[in-house]
C-alpha cells in the first residue's frame, strides 16, 4: 500500500471534510444530543467554554498585530499614497454603512425575540455598565496602552495600533526591524487562529448540546430570520449603496457595473474567499469595467485585505440577534460602539481563517454581550459567509471604479461595451 493511501486512511472521512462542514455537523450533532439529554447536557458545557476562552485569547494580540501590519504594508509614494487614502476612506465609509444596515434589519426583523435565553452574570453586568457615548469618545485614546492591551479595551487597542503603524511608516528604514517583528507575530497569530478553529466543531457541539438541552429546539427557528436578514441586507448594500455610489459619485451606468462584476460575485459566493477571488476581480475590473491595470492592481488587493462590508453587515444582524435572544437592551452608545468597532476592526481581521467568528466575538465583547451567542451563529456561518464574501468583493470593485474614475483611469469605451467578459478559464493577472 502506498504512503498516500496510508495517510488518507489515517486521515479518514472526518479529516477530509472542510472546516465549515465539520462545524455544521457539530452543530447538528449537538442539537440532537441536547434534545435527548435535556438539562443533563450541562455537563458538556465546559468543553464549549474552553473554545470560547480560546477565541477570547486570540482577540487582543490578533487585532493588534494585524492592524500594525496592515498599516505598515501600505506604501506611501505620491500617487499610491493619494489613492490609498481615497481607498481607505471609501472602504471604511461603506463598512460603516453596511453595519448600520445590519443593525437596522436586526432591529426591524427582531430574529432573537422570544428565545428568553439567560445571560451569564458577567455578561449581564458588562451590559448594564456600558459606558455613555461621551465617555466612549473620550476613552478612544488610551492613557496607558499596556493597560488597554491587558484589559482588552478593544477601541483603545485599535486606535493605538493604527497610530503605531502610521508612526512606523513615517520613520522609514529605522522601522524595518519592528515591522518584521510584527509581521512574524501576525503570522504566528494567524497560525494560532487556525489551530483554535480546528477545535471549533467540538466546542460548537458542546455549546449547542447545552443550548438545545436547556432551551429546547425552538432556539433553531430564529436562525432562518438571521439568514433572511443577512441576505436582504447584502442585496440592499449592493443594489442601493454600491449602485448609488457608482451613479452619483462616478456618474456611470450602474447596470454596467452590476453586469461587469457578476463573474467575481459567482466565484466569491462559491469560494467564500475574497483573496481567492482576487484574480477574477482584477480581470473583471480591467476587462469589464475598464479600470487601468495600476489602479486595479493596487486598490483591489488593498480591499481584499481591509474591506469587509458584508462581514460588518453580518456583525450588525448577529449582535442584535444575540442581544434580543438574551433580553439585553442596547443603548445608543452601544450601537455606535458596535459600528465603530466593526468598522475599524475590519482593517485587522480580513483574510484570517475564522475571521467572521473572530470579528463577532470582538463585537460581542466590546458591548458586553454573551459569547454563548457564537455557538448559535457558528452553525450557519458558511451560509452567511457566501453572501457576505460576495458583498465584500462587490465593494472592492465599486471602490476601484470610483478611484479609477477620479484619477481618469477608467476606459469608458470598455465600461460601456455591450458584452462583458464571461469566461472564468485561463485567468491571467
Amino acid at each position: 500500500m502506498s504512503t498516500a493511501s496510508v495517510s488518507a486512511q489515517k486521515k479518514g472521512l472526518w479529516g477530509g471534510l472542510a472546516l465549515w462542514k465539520k462545524i455544521f455537523i457539530g452543530m447538528l450533532a449537538g442539537v440532537a444530543v441536547g434534545a435527548v439529554m435535556g438539562p443533563d447536557a450541562e455537563i458538556l458545557k465546559p468543553i464549549g467554554t474552553l473554545f470560547i476562552n480560546a477565541i477570547k485569547m486570540l482577540i487582543v494580540p490578533l487585532v493588534f498585530c494585524s492592524l500594525v501590519v496592515g498599516v505598515t504594508a501600505m506604501q506611501d509614494s505620491a500617487k499610491m499614497g493619494r489613492m490609498g487614502v481615497k481607498a481607505i476612506v471609501l472602504y471604511l465609509m461603506t463598512t460603516a454603512v453596511a453595519i448600520t444596515i445590519g443593525l437596522g434589519l436586526g432591529a426591524l426583523l427582531t430574529p432573537g425575540d422570544g428565545l428568553n435565553m439567560v445571560a451569564s452574570t458577567t455578561a449581564a453586568a458588562a451590559s448594564t455598565e456600558a459606558p455613555s457615548l461621551v465617555s466612549t469618545i473620550l476613552g478612544l485614546i488610551p492613557k496607558n496602552p499596556i493597560e488597554a492591551l491587558a484589559g482588552g479595551k478593544i477601541l483603545q487597542i485599535i486606535v493605538f495600533a493604527l497610530g503605531l503603524g502610521i508612526a512606523l511608516n513615517m520613520i522609514g528604514e529605522k522601522a524595518e526591524p519592528a515591522v518584521q517583528l510584527f509581521n512574524s507575530l501576525a503570522e504566528a497569530m494567524y497560525k494560532l487562529t487556525e489551530l483554535v478553529m480546528k477545535f471549533a466543531p467540538y466546542g460548537i457541539f458542546a455549546l449547542m448540546a447545552w443550548v438545545a438541552g436547556k432551551y429546547g429546539l425552538d432556539v433553531l427557528l430564529p436562525l432562518l430570520k438571521v439568514i433572511g436578514a443577512v441576505y436582504l441586507g447584502c442585496v440592499v448594500q449592493v443594489l442601493l449603496v454600491y449602485t448609488g455610489a457608482v451613479t452619483l459619485i462616478a456618474g456611470l451606468n450602474p447596470v454596467k457595473y452590476l453586469k461587469g462584476i457578476v463573474n467575481a460575485q459567482m466565484v466569491a459566493f462559491s469560494s467564500t474567499s475574497s483573496s481567492g477571488t482576487l484574480p477574477v476581480s482584477i480581470r473583471c475590473a480591467r476587462e469589464n469595467l475598464g479600470i487601468s491595470k495600476g489602479t486595479a492592481s493596487f486598490v483591489l488587493p488593498l480591499g481584499a485585505t481591509i474591506n469587509m462590508d458584508g462581514t460588518a453587515l453580518y456583525q450588525g444582524v448577529a449582535a442584535l440577534f444575540v442581544a434580543q435572544a438574551f433580553g439585553i437592551d442596547l443603548s445608543t452608545g452601544d450601537y455606535l460602539t458596535i459600528i465603530a468597532t466593526a468598522t475599524l476592526a475590519s482593517i485587522g481581521t480580513a483574510g484570517v481563517p475564522g475571521a467572521g467568528l473572530i470579528m463577532l466575538s470582538l463585537v460581542l465583547t466590546t458591548v458586553g454581550l454573551p459569547m454563548e451567542g457564537l455557538a448559535i451563529i457558528a452553525g450557519i456561518d458558511r451560509i452567511l459567509d457566501m453572501a457576505r464574501t460576495s458583498v465584500n468583493v462587490s465593494g472592492d470593485l465599486m471602490v476601484a471604479l470610483l478611484i479609477g474614475k477620479s484619477e481618469n483611469e477608467v476606459d469608458e469605451s470598455i465600461y460601456n461595451a455591450d458584452e462583458p467578459v464571461t469566461e472564468l478559464a485561463s485567468i491571467k493577472v
